[in-house]
């Protein structure tokens, strides 16, 4: 196993303000652009060529990982002038591969955080001789995902929908996102259009008599294509939930990143991260959120579970729950913002303008 394609082209729509100016792999995680765990990850498993496939705001991939030389790989980068899907953008790369026709080829999707043994999945697609194989995944509530029920033997049987009634959920285990290709098989997916591997080549490939195998393996999985949820893979990436050799610091409660300044009485809990240049003031407190480069939180916030978006600053004793500040804004003393709230890149909140809470 040598190599691989990293799909990271999407526009990262669900993930605003945060992919405003930075393409979804590229917001920081733990530290560093959650693509770094991604590439580290793949290098750990024995890949060292990888192909990004990019197309949203691509310009910023290859200025901050060069040719991948830094992380011990070779990375190119290929560019869709059009969105191609999943496998639209897998065939867009594959004149850029090297391996033999029937040699495994490791797909990943880029806005996936997984412990997933990337080892053993290349392992069961050679011993089964499989044309592709998915890492699959259990989950408790799997009415929000396809469903990829397998037999005995780890075959899949079929890609369901998402499921409209109890009935329809014959099997907890979803598509995770990451897979291996039999590099011949990559040949076959019509190129120069916009192609679904999961509602088309998977389909497709499974109806022609394709031998498509399923591997599960639960450890940690997290699709980070929320705020929320970023924000919580970012919080066990540096509590040490969710393993990576990236993390610029040792896993525990909180890390601060250098150049970052913390007054000695603020606190910080639950895996927080201050990024270089930002200021946390004296009596703020921090529980699992992404403080971004640059930022300033001033005297007596309390900020959980968000993030604070680059250069964005937290107004004196403003509170901020479940919430996602984009970069370079502001919001002023005293105020109070709740879960879902998003404030959009340098939008000014004046003092004491939102309030869930009576001013006593």
């Amino acid at each position: 196993m040598t190599e691989a394609i990293l799909l990271v082209g999407g526009k990262g729509t669900r993930l605003r303000p945060l992919t405003v100016h930075t393409p979804k792999p590229m917001v920081r995680a733990a530290g560093v652009p959650f693509l770094t765990h991604q590439l580290a990850r793949a290098r750990a498993a024995g890949v060292d060529h990888i192909v990004l496939a990019t197309s949203y705001l691509a310009e910023v991939f290859e200025p901050y990982f060069g040719d991948g030389s830094a992380l011990g790989l070779h990375i190119e980068y290929v560019t869709e002038d059009e969105p191609l899907g999943t496998g639209g953008a897998i065939r867009n790369v594959a004149s850029r591969l090297h391996s033999g026709p029937d040699d495994p080829v490791l797909v990943f999707n880029g806005d996936i955080l997984t412990g997933l043994d990337i080892g053993r999945l290349v392992a069961t697609h050679e011993a089964t001789a499989a044309d592709v194989s998915l890492h699959l995944t259990r989950v408790t509530d799997p009415r929000a995902y396809g469903l990829v029920p397998t037999d005995g033997t780890g075959k899949v049987l079929a890609f369901l929908e998402k499921p409209q009634t109890p009935e329809e959920i014959v099997t907890d285990q979803i598509n995770a996102g990451a897979y291996v290709f039999r590099r011949s098989v990559i040949d076959t997916i019509p190129q120069g259009r916009p192609v679904s591997v999961e509602r088309e080549t998977f389909p497709g490939l499974l109806s022609a008599g394709a031998h498509l195998q399923g591997m599960v393996d639960s450890t940690y999985w997290l699709d980070l294509g929320t705020p929320a949820a970023f924000v919580r893979g970012s919080a066990d990436l540096v509590l040490g939930r969710a393993p990576s050799p990236a993390v610029p610091g040792r896993c525990g409660d909180r890390l601060v990143l250098p150049t970052a300044r913390v007054a000695p009485d603020a606190k910080l809990t639950g895996g927080t991260v201050v990024g270089e240049g930002a200021f946390v003031a004296e009596g703020a407190r921090v529980f699992g959120s992404t403080i971004l480069p640059g930022a300033v939180i001033e005297p007596g916030a309390v900020i959980t579970d968000s993030l604070i978006g680059a250069r964005a600053r937290v107004g004196e004793r403003s509170v901020l729950t479940g919430t996602v500040i984009g970069d370079g804004a502001i919001v002023g003393p005293d105020n109070e913002l709740r879960d879902g709230v998003r404030v959009w890149c340098d939008a000014r909140i004046p003092a004491g303008a939102v309030r869930f809470s009576s001013d006593q």
